[in-house]
């Protein structure tokens, strides 16, 4: 039997994201790991003024500095648009506290946001009831995406907001570790009518089957439209200079270097990116065209934490029907949801290098996606 370090290492590979409603797709995590979970304080209000870019970019920092600081060990994360939660085990638990702690003065210091933090122990979560299992869903050959099922992370998550289980930020003025993480490419504008942000979550009566059997419906929804609602265009959504975001692309990324040097120096190198993608020149091993390409395959734009997550380009008529599907469920008691319209979509990525097809790109609506649908659900059982 594998030890634990190695237990996220041995989960096979589903290529397929309607096997993800069959909870046989699923394995349960080990007894000693931690779920880790972080989210912005008020970010509806912060959507609200305009600062969605930001709250995204705070909220996949969270998994970047994980990333990072677990040096390349494959784990499971989910990002939720205002925060992410991810699974660790016992032997990166001491370690990803202090990361998440770090990122969270960083939050207040850099951008004036208060970013909660918990690390909740798998034997409390089954203690109170819930299960916490895992899945590794493979969206390209370069880049497979953790899912959770169980109700576990959903409760922690409440735990969280409930100030148990808190980690309080850190002590000292030190910069987390976000190398990597960047959000240059232009938003991608819909296609089809709107770019739909939605979120699906099991009501506590629900059973596993019923809840299963909704998620089928929506996802064969989405599978009839073109790309099966991939709001991104195949060839990635395009890249422009000067790049949009620039000043927070700055903030993130310069650690302790000043931030207008380093705006420069951003200026200069993206510059040279948009040369290289707009000529199609290949420099070295770069090919802009493949990675270009490879942004779309990797994009996670759908998911299963706890319950479903998808941003989709979606014609008028899908979007009836899914809001007419949702409102049946939710009579019958199975579901909670929450359904949000914009015109585009936005990524916030992490590109370990542009050499391999191991980049990471977390897509959310432009307007707050994920963060606006989940406010539309009113009740939350503890």
């Amino acid at each position: 039997m594998p030890g634990h370090d190695a237990f996220y290492d041995t989960l096979p590979r589903v290529d397929s994201f309607a096997a993800l409603t069959d909870p046989a797709s699923y394995t349960p995590l080990p007894a000693d790991w931690v779920i880790g979970a972080a989210d912005i304080v008020g970010s509806s209000a912060e959507i609200a003024a305009g600062r969605y870019k930001t709250v995204n970019m705070v909220g996949a920092a969270v998994i970047s500095a994980q990333v990072n600081g677990f040096g390349g060990r494959d784990f499971p994360y989910v990002f939720g648009g205002d925060g992410a939660t991810f699974a660790c085990g016992p032997d990166l638990a001491v370690a990803s506290a202090r990361t998440l702690g770090v990122v969270k003065r960083w939050a207040a210091s850099e951008f004036g946001l208060e970013l909660r933090a918990a690390q909740v122990p798998v034997a409390n979560i089954r203690r109170a009831g819930h299960e916490v299992s895992v899945a590794r869903y493979q969206a390209s050959a370069g880049v497979d995406y953790g899912m959770f099922s169980g109700g576990g992370v959903s409760w922690a998550e409440r735990q969280m907001k409930l100030g148990a289980f808190a980690l309080p930020p850190a002590t000292e003025d030190e910069v987390p570790d976000l190398t990597g993480l960047s959000c240059r490419w232009n938003n991608a504008r819909s296609r089809n009518g709107t770019i739909l942000s939605v979120v699906v979550d099991p009501t506590p009566a629900a059973t596993r089957e019923a809840f299963a059997a909704v998620a089928d419906q929506i996802i064969a929804l989405a599978n009839r439209l073109d790309r099966g609602g991939h709001p991104l265009p195949p060839n990635g959504p395009g890249v422009s200079w000067p790049p949009p975001g620039l000043t927070l692309d700055a903030q993130v990324s310069r650690g302790t270097t000043p931030l207008r040097r380093r705006k420069l120096q951003l200026l200069v190198s993206n510059l040279m990116a948009w040369l290289l993608f707009r000529t199609g020149i290949r420099v070295g091993g770069f090919d802009p065209a493949h990675y270009a390409e490879m942004v779309s395959r990797n994009a996670d734009f759908r998911k299963f934490d706890d319950g479903l997550k998808m941003t989709l380009d979606c014609d008028p008529d899908t979007v009836r029907r899914m809001t007419e599907l949702l409102e049946r469920a939710q009579r019958d008691g199975i579901v909670e949801f929450g359904l949000f319209e914009q015109d585009e979509a936005m990524m916030t990525c992490f590109v370990p290098s542009p050499l391999q097809d191991n980049h990471v790109h977390l897509v959310d609506g432009a307007s707050g996606g994920y963060a606006r649908a989940a406010a539309q659900i009113k009740s939350l059982s503890v």
